[in-house]
């Protein structure tokens, strides 16, 4: 199993080189001055990435590669639809995405597009910290390896040695996926599913 979880380690090791081709004159490398900006720290913490590339940045987070933000992608940006975010209020996540338009929509069309983000970016805007953590936006397999695994195993672990309390938590949670997923499939497979029958057309 837990080679299941180097694989993705590598494809993160590949992954910079790749994005920051994009537009390479734009990057910033981590410093005491960025890295009080939101982005820069969301790069680091949550992909590993330590050269900001603000042209990268908005392809990684475009993620239904329309070459624009909508307001949805603003919320998962900011990993307001993750489970870390079920506390916040709407009406905080109303302002994160509200000032994020302001701040880059130029058109007023309620959506951030690349050309709006790299005019913001080097006319010195920045995405604004609202305070609500780095932005979790990756499923639970990334979250964990990114913030868990990465740190405290490596290639060389063995599945019994995955003891701590996030390892047993994660695969609690695969268990639970795995027997739900063997439960519907035996439902599928049969003629007739008895629960899906009204009471008052049973027969005992």
């Amino acid at each position: 199993m837990a080679l299941r979880y180097l694989y993705t380690t590598i494809l993160f090791a590949f992954l910079p080189s790749t994005l920051l081709a994009h537009s390479g004159h734009d990057q910033v490398t981590l410093s005491p001055e960025t890295e009080s900006d939101w982005a820069t720290r969301h790069m680091a913490e949550e992909h590993h990435i330590s050269n900001f590339d603000p042209g990268a940045f908005f392809t990684l987070h475009d993620f239904d590669s329309s070459l624009s933000w909508s307001a949805d992608e603003i919320r998962r940006l900011y990993g307001l639809d993750d489970e870390t975010s079920k506390n916040v209020d709407e009406a905080k996540k109303a302002e994160v995405v509200k000032k994020t338009l302001e701040n880059f929509d130029r058109d007023g069309d309620g959506l951030v597009e690349r050309d709006e983000w790299l005019q913001g970016w080097r006319a010195g805007k920045r995405l604004e910290d609202f305070g609500l953590g780095p932005g979790h936006h990756g499923d639970d397999e990334y979250e964990y390896e990114i913030h868990h695994f990465e740190k405290f195993h490596d290639a060389n672990t063995r599945e019994e040695d995955l003891t701590h309390p996030e390892d047993i938590e994660h695969f609690r949670k695969h268990d639970e996926m795995e027997a739900a997923a063997e439960r519907q499939e035996k439902l599928d497979n049969m003629p007739i599913v008895e629960q899906n029958i009204p009471q008052k057309f049973r027969r005992y």
